[in-house]
């Protein structure tokens, strides 16, 4: 299903795609977005979506399903408190992606903004996924409780760091893969880095294969440079603010 959303309010689009989904339609491609908000939010099925143009702010929020292709940039809030799906953007993405994602993935092929990853969470086997190729901005993976996150600063400038100040503030659980290292000044007091293992590796291979596939890039060259790994130093850091 084809939809041209020049103009067309958010909410009617929205009404647009969910109305048609229960109807059985699989697959939708929408044509001039720009700016509309909430597109695939609380979507229960398997459909596809591809965004012609920059979509608006929570775009696939509570979302359980559907697979998202931005042939664009992306505004804030992707996937806040996404349950299943992918979403792939063909550029960079705004703050706050992944706020309290409890499953699904996200592969971005450019930059972060602020706060990726905050309050990011598991539960048994769902494990939810950030891959970023480009630079994170300050408090990425803030608060972070579970999941997987990657850094990868593929086409980064010179001595440009691959992240903002306070990494891993208040992080407590999950695990961040950072490539080619982080400037330890930047990292919140609550992780520690660590150098790989063979299982990181071979988890880390799976994520950038994808990653690779989908933005065009060499597999080989994404992991020629080291990479370092940021685990919590501890799963309560702050309780002794709440302890008697």
């Amino acid at each position: 299903m084809k939809i041209d959303c020049s103009g067309m309010y958010y909410r009617k689009l929205n009404k647009i795609i969910r109305d048609a989904a229960e109807a059985g339609e699989s697959e939708f491609i929408l044509d001039h977005v720009n700016g509309q908000r909430y597109i695939g939010s609380g979507i229960n099925k398997k459909i596809k979506i591809t965004i012609n143009g920059v979509p608006g702010n929570d775009l696939a929020m509570f979302m359980n399903g559907p697979l998202i292709t931005v042939n664009a940039n992306a505004q804030d809030g992707i996937a806040n408190t996404m349950n299943a799906g992918e979403i792939i953007v063909h550029g960079d993405a705004g703050d706050v992606i992944g706020y309290g994602m409890r499953g699904g993935k996200i592969y971005i092929k450019g930059n972060v903004g602020y706060r990726t990853g905050i309050h990011m969470k598991e539960y048994k086997k769902q494990v939810p996924v950030i891959v970023a190729g480009g630079v994170a901005c300050d408090f990425c993976a803030e608060y972070m409780a579970g999941g997987i996150l990657v850094l990868l600063g593929l086409e980064k400038e010179g001595d440009m760091p691959i992240t903002g100040d306070y990494l891993g503030t208040g992080m407590h659980g999950g695990v961040v893969y950072i490539r080619g290292g982080v400037d330890e000044n930047m990292l919140g007091k609550e992780v520690s880095v660590l150098e790989l293992d063979e299982k990181d590796m071979k988890l880390l291979k799976k994520h950038l294969a994808e990653f690779c596939e989908h933005f065009g890039f060499d597999l080989e060259e994404a992991m020629s440079k080291p990479f370092v790994k940021l685990l919590p130093v501890s799963s309560r850091p702050y309780g002794n603010l709440y302890a008697y």
